[in-house]
């Protein structure tokens, strides 16, 4: 057995920094979103100066300007298809709630700033720009969703009354515009799940319906796009009719939905589930997705021949991807050994670069399978190149819950590595990627069905000798920072300590407290509201379990966390250092922003924090 205790390097004198702040410090630029009638012409994310902003971005040169300096930075943005005007949305310290505002394309912030859309702030449900001088926009608050057509102008703004398209009290998202303008395809959940939605499609000037599909209770459809062209009038959409994410293709003019058969070289159907697709320019191919076993990649499928041929790099994941207009592809690309880059798929070269210094590698993982209560369950596991097994380790529960953790970077990830511990990171019952039985199997025990499904991984490895069962941390943010706090108190002889970034609490008050969209998923998790099925959230909220808890915990949450708001925490956190039994550590740290922070030196400090806690309070091997 190793009796080494990692000691993390959490000094901010240090110098150099260490590998693991040097990550996280690291310039960071997503897939641009380039202009669809002129490409040179783009929007991305990027760092600029410590914090993630919007920039405008000239593919011919390399050139990034920021558009936005928000002090808690800037991720939501889009371009008109004529590349004039760079889109953003203004919330207030990442509460998510607030309004779209333009400016023209490679302004500075501040300078040509337009509030063109006369609507009350809202949250976000959808921005869909238009090439006549129109933006169809979709808006979510505590009434329910409306979409309007807004005429926004080429140059001038304002100059019509908003027109209403759709309003329905249950949650609802603006999802594609045809490439004329003419036609709006709304996903919807007028039948009150809002994790399986339906689809309409309606008129952008009247909001007359068009057509309507919907698959019945248990079956999702999503919008993705309209084909690239004047007057096609096919929508690709997302289905879950054989039990996982497919596509198929929606024409509107015959009313006919055709499957697209996505297979391999010897004719059978691809494994995994699509997790996005694109009309590449012509509207003949397709650029495809797919999901297999936490590794994402492409395929180009042929819609004529229904040949559909691989690309891209072969391992790890692809989180991003779009056909530019001269046939390459780009994509943005990680691996958990190799750190994050935007590349071509024709050259493997990198497109482009914020610029600075390259974050270090970290270690590949390894695929882990145990035999759990509702079938196998995979893992992936990172172990340390130094010391000896069994390491201490972290159990790691990715957020969502309809998400998983893939093969791709992750500098946090990385950082407990570089201290010597062993990562696990469970895609439980809930997570996406596994087939729709696998992702809806948490219904109904929620909470509790994905805790088991970590203990069986858990077992396992302590079992095979990797994992030291008496320096297990039970980690997670937002879902995982949910099943983190509901895990130490169902499961307290599992674990050593706890690390809850962002979580759900106290279930019957964030209910309560978050923002109008989660409700509706909240209602389709559990088949009710807290005040129709109020057995079920008591039985799957952390607080709860609160007096059973024993391991020292360390909490971090965002002041104004529409999700997981502050006020639920709070009160799992009071109860728990009301219990006069519980003598171990319990610590909330706050910070003034929304559901996590894209601001270098907040980032630096939580998990500065976090290893010092662990530090401090993981027993000794």
């Amino acid at each position: 057995m190793s009796t080494t205790s990692p000691v993390p390097r959490t000094d901010p004198n240090v110098w150099p920094p260490p590998q693991w702040e040097l990550r996280l410090r690291a310039r960071e630029v997503e897939l641009p979103e380039w202009a669809e009638d002129a490409p040179d012409r783009a929007v991305v994310v990027a760092t600029d100066r410590g914090v993630l902003q919007v920039h405008s971005f000239e593919v011919s040169t390399g050139r990034l300007v920021p558009a936005t300096d928000r002090p808690q930075g800037t991720t939501t943005c889009a371009i008109d298809p004529r590349g004039a005007w760079v889109w953003w949305f203004d919330d207030t310290d990442g509460d998510e709630f607030g309004r779209w505002r333009r400016q023209p394309f490679g302004s500075p912030p501040g300078q040509g700033v337009q509030d063109p859309i006369n609507l009350p702030d809202s949250y976000p449900a959808g921005l869909l720009l238009a090439r006549d001088g129109t933006a169809v926009v979709g808006r979510t608050d505590d009434r329910g969703t409306t979409v309007h057509q807004v005429v926004v102008g080429g140059a001038g703004y304002g100059t019509d009354t908003p027109v209403l398209l759709y309003r329905h009290t249950n949650d609802a998202v603006a999802a594609a515009l045809s490439h004329d303008g003419n036609l709006v395809a709304v996903e919807h959940s007028e039948r009150g799940d809002n994790r399986r939605p339906a689809l309409r499609v309606v008129r952008s000037d009247t909001g007359a319906v068009v057509a309507d599909l919907d698959d019945g209770p248990g079956r999702a459809l999503s919008a993705i796009d309209f084909a690239p062209l004047d007057g096609d009038l096919r929508l690709l959409v997302g289905h879950e009719r054989r039990g996982r994410s497919e596509l198929a293709v929606w024409d509107l003019g015959t009313a006919l939905v055709q499957d697209v058969r996505l297979t391999d070289g010897a004719g059978d159907p691809l494994p995994g589930e699509v997790t996005e697709a694109w009309w590449y320019p012509g509207g003949r191919e397709l650029l495809v997705a797919v999901d297999h076993l936490a590794r994402t990649r492409l395929y180009r499928h042929v819609l004529a021949t229904g040949t559909t041929t691989p690309l891209g790099p072969p391992d790890g994941s692809v989180a991003e991807a779009g056909p530019r207009p001269d046939g390459d592809v780009w994509l943005r690309w990680s691996s958990a050994a190799q750190p994050r880059q935007v590349i071509s798929a024709r050259t493997g070269r990198e497109v482009v670069s914020a610029g600075g210094h390259r974050p270090a590698p970290s270690v590949p993982v390894r695929d882990v399978w145990a035999d759990g209560p509702g079938g196998r369950v995979h893992a992936l596991l990172r172990v340390p190149e130094a010391g000896s097994a069994p390491y201490p380790t972290v159990v790691d529960l990715h957020g969502g819950p309809a998400w998983h953790r893939s093969d791709s970077f992750s500098p946090y990830l990385a950082a407990w590595v570089d201290h010597g511990f062993a990562v696990v990171s469970v895609n439980y019952r809930g997570s996406t990627g596994y087939g729709t039985a696998w992702r809806d199997a948490l219904e109904g025990r929620v909470g509790l069905t994905e805790l088991e499904d970590v203990a069986a991984v858990h077992d396992a490895l302590v079992a095979e000798g990797v994992v030291d069962p008496a320096r297990s941390v039970l980690v997670g943010a937002s879902w995982g920072g949910y099943l983190t706090l509901l895990g130490l108190g169902t499961q307290p002889d599992r674990w050593a300590l706890g690390l809850a970034d962002v979580p759900v609490a106290d279930y019957l008050t964030a209910y309560h407290e978050e923002m109008p969209d989660l409700q509706a998923f909240d209602r389709s998790l559990f088949g009710g509201s807290p005040e129709e099925v109020p057995d079920r959230y008591r039985e799957s909220s952390p607080l709860t379990y609160v007096d059973a808890v024993r391991a020292p915990v360390l909490i971090t949450a965002g002041r104004n966390d529409p999700r997981c708001p502050l006020g639920q925490i709070d009160s799992y956190v009071g109860a728990l250092r009301a219990r006069p039994d519980h003598g171990a550590a319990v610590e909330l740290y706050t910070y003034g922003a929304g559901h996590g922070s894209v601001v270098d030196d907040e980032e630096v400090s939580q998990l500065r924090r976090q290893l010092d806690f662990v530090a401090r309070h993981l027993p000794t091997g």
